[in-house]
């Protein structure tokens, strides 16, 4: 078995997440040259080109790929670990990586994370903003927030912050006053439907509503479909047409007037979101105590 040093196998990470040697080295604060020397050892020590280099591009190869696939968490196993090596686990000191869907990050974290960040100032905390549905322990996060048709099966989920949400729906005034207003979800196939996709997937979010003959899916057909919750509604409030989101990203233009309630009464219920992390991995001490904080809420 080639014997690996450590340094080099996070040089190799480190060019991999930043696409080039030199990108790589602004972020470690180290020369290129030391970077390609660490990956050159790698190579040898594995028999194995790692990369394709070209004069524009610097590229995984397949056995590259493949290393970087189980070594990058592994990494962040040993960086979790030293987080939170000796200390007073009433004082936890660290950082805590998450990684969070958009409209999570937006509306539902801020209060949790300052409470959280006041009573352990110890904590650093690094938010990932993303609805790609990553591996987020592969990306080196500590834990995510997921919903549960999203969730693992070999994880430990704890509920965070709204215990149930509601996917509603709001058009501008003006828009409804010229279009008029929908009076069951099959209506809406006659309106302009604002859409979301996920950036991930690339799959179309499709409104489903239940009756009692059945779930109604809608999908949309509108002027706009955009992954930016901010661009959907935006566009809903210049009246182009009606859009469809969760409850706390269609509370403030709701409130303000901006946009208007449409089919409240069909308004789908659904499960709060979750904290998960992997059970069977050791836990840092911030993640224990971010842990043991969302508990106590």
């Amino acid at each position: 078995m080639p014997r690996i040093d450590l340094n080099d196998a996070a040089c190799l990470v480190a060019v991999a997440d930043a696409g080039g040697f030199r990108a790589a080295a602004q972020s470690r604060a180290a020369s290129a040259s030391s970077l390609s020397e660490a990956v050159r050892r790698l190579e040898e020590a594995l028999g194995a080109r790692l990369f394709n280099r070209t004069t524009r591009s610097v590229t995984l190869t397949e056995a590259g790929a493949r290393l970087v696939e189980r070594v990058r968490p592994a990494l962040a196993e040993i960086a979790a670990a030293l987080d939170g090596a000796p200390g007073d686990p009433a004082r936890p000191t660290g950082t805590l990586r998450l990684n969070v869907p958009t409209i999570f990050a937006s509306h539902i974290l801020p209060p949790i994370a300052a409470a959280f960040l006041k009573r352990h100032p110890g904590v650093r905390m690094e938010v990932i903003a993303d609805d790609s549905f990553v591996d987020v322990l592969a990306q080196g996060c500590d834990a995510g927030v997921r919903y549960e048709e999203r969730l693992a099966l070999d994880m430990i989920a704890v509920p965070i912050g709204p215990r149930r949400q509601r996917f509603e729906l709001g058009a501008a005034p003006a828009y409804l006053a010229a279009r008029g207003a929908p009076a069951h979800p099959r209506d809406l196939l006659g309106h302009a439907r604002i859409g979301h996709r996920f950036p991930g997937s690339k799959a179309l979010a499709i409104w489903e509503f239940e009756s009692e003959e059945g779930p109604i899916l809608v999908p949309p057909e509108g002027p706009l479909v955009a992954s930016n919750l901010e661009l959907q509604i935006a566009a809903a409030v210049a009246g182009l047409g009606i859009v469809g989101h969760f409850g706390e990203a269609l509370a403030a233009p709701f409130a303000s007037g901006a946009l208007a309630p449409v089919l409240e009464d069909w308004w789908q219920e659904f499960s709060g979101p979750q904290l998960y992390y992997h059970g069977r991995r050791h836990m840092p001490p911030p993640l224990r105590a971010f842990v043991d904080f969302v508990k106590g809420r």
